[in-house]
């Protein structure tokens, strides 16, 4: 990792042609592009915020295979004409790293453990930038003093600061994501820390809380802390303009992270992660912006309320859900979201994750539900690393995908499986109709899921306004163990 400080020599800039800062734009804007597109490496991620404070004007973030990308990203930035206009105040060097406190069986025999946990370890070594807008970054060490030295601490008792820290930062699951990586023998301190959330007063008040355990207020030694907040690439112009960025024209969240980030690219996961954004899975709507899709969402829900229809809240009730197709082997793909889930257990932001299989054919669905979009993102990444994955609701599946779920008295389970097969006789001849399949719950037989998937969100309502679903809705209202869920996933 790099942390690579830029400040502008703003009076230089000021002082330049039109047509000498028109090249530098230019030339930095395609140099950051280029960067956040990893066009310079096989992997890695990139990603530049602008920084609040006299320290600094400028952080680009790289996330590189090797020390010889992380050089070669550096110099090619000084290549560039914005070069003549900055200086490198700072910057800072380090490698992520798996620590050995919390999983040490990890490390005596890292195939000893579930799959689910060894994925999600390995996942910590090649981080992606999280998508949130705002960014805070601090080296630190643990101290070597007369009275308190860290390494003069046993294992077992150092572990155990490591864990009440540890339970302190879980407090913020989905609202800060971190980065930690070692600097020891690359720069001054021992680690560089990196936070990132959508709300900075999440990185106060975390940074804050934690100083209060033992592991901190005994041995921890601080560096400078920088704060910055993301734009795009194609803002390089508007920021050295003295404009409010991200702009406008990135749409009211802020969120400037052009279409491919975190979209299978290269340094994505399996089958590519993305933000669960409030519908549950990917955009499939090109670029109008999160306040359409919430818009469209919220007339979805209407309508379907007016025809008597719950649908739930812009989640189901107030959850995020993250949905994903394997074509694994059911039993291999349970075994791994069993020990994912084990780790998601610790959030109470976590409220279910299960693994439906499909009755007629080879797929399977892992269904992910959290109280936040940000801790569903976050388990997205993870989950996409899975086996077999083969898609994720929206992903190339037109309009996107209605799913339902529903919990079945036990006597009525079988009747539930012969009327969704009648049911998907009348889908089947549907215009705009792409698949639907019934999955059942591995662990629950008694608890369906219903994914259907269609071309344009008119088809979707014409299955919903007619006599035959109404008949079926009234008919489940007497075999349903539950209120049923019909959740806008995509």
């Amino acid at each position: 990792m790099l942390h690579d400080f830029r400040t502008v020599d703003w009076d230089a800039w000021r002082d330049a042609p039109e047509h000498e800062r028109d090249r530098a734009i230019a030339e930095g804007t395609e140099y950051l592009r280029r960067h956040e597109e990893v066009a310079d490496a096989d992997e890695g991620d990139s990603a530049v915020f602008s920084v609040i404070g006299h320290k600094a004007d400028l952080l680009v973030v790289h996330f590189r295979p090797t020390l010889d990308d992380l050089s070669r990203a550096e110099r090619q930035f000084e290549r560039t004409a914005l070069a003549d206009f900055t200086e490198q105040p700072t910057s800072y060097v380090s490698v992520t790293e798996i620590s050995g406190y919390s999983t040490p069986e990890y490390f005596e025999d890292p195939e000893s453990v579930d799959a689910g946990l060894r994925n999600y370890m390995e996942g910590k070594l090649t981080p992606e930038i999280p998508e949130d807008e705002y960014v805070s970054f601090y080296p630190m060490s643990k101290r070597r003093g007369p009275e308190h030295n860290w390494y003069d601490v046993g294992f077992d008792e150092r572990a155990d600061m490591m864990e009440t820290h540890a339970e302190t930062g879980k407090e913020y699951a989905g609202k800060i994501k971190q980065v930690i990586a070692s600097s020891v023998g690359f720069d001054d301190y021992e680690w560089g820390v990196t936070l990132f959330s959508e709300d900075p007063t999440h990185i106060k008040d975390i940074v804050y809380d934690m100083r209060f355990d033992e592991v901190s207020a005994k041995y921890g030694e601080f560096g400078q802390f920088y704060v910055g907040r993301r734009f795009p690439p194609a803002d390089l112009g508007a920021y050295l303009e003295g404009e409010a960025v991200p702009t406008s024209e990135h749409g009211e969240s802020g969120h400037p992270h052009g279409e491919g980030h975190g979209s299978g690219d290269a340094h994505s996961h399996g089958g590519g992660h993305g933000r669960s954004h409030g519908h549950g899975g990917d955009h499939a709507h090109g670029d109008e912006g999160d306040e359409d899709d919430a818009d469209d969402a919220d007339d979805i829900r209407a309508q379907l309320a007016e025809m008597d229809i719950y649908a739930g809240q812009p989640h189901g009730e107030d959850v995020y859900a993250t949905v994903l197709y394997s074509e694994a082997d059911t039993d291999e793909l349970f075994e791994e979201v069993e020990g994912l889930r084990g780790n998601f257990d610790h959030y109470d932001t976590h409220v279910k994750t299960a693994v439906y299989e499909a009755r007629n054919r080879e797929r399977n669905a892992v269904v992910s539900i959290w109280e936040t979009a940000s801790a569903a993102e976050t388990a997205a990444g993870f989950l996409s690393e899975l086996p077999g994955v083969v898609s994720r609701a929206g992903e190339g599946s037109g309009f996107g995908t209605m799913g339902m779920f529903y919990t079945v008295q036990p006597d009525y389970r079988e009747d539930f499986h012969e009327t969704f097969d009648q049911v998907g006789e009348i889908l089947s001849g549907m215009e705009g109709h792409r698949e639907t399949d019934l999955m059942v719950n591995v662990e629950d037989e008694n608890d369906m899921f219903i994914a259907s998937q269609w071309d344009a969100r008119e088809n979707a309502m014409a299955f919903f306004r007619s006599d035959e679903f109404r008949e079926t809705v009234e008919w489940g209202r007497e075999v349903l163990a539950d209120q049923p869920r019909h959740v806008f996933l995509a």
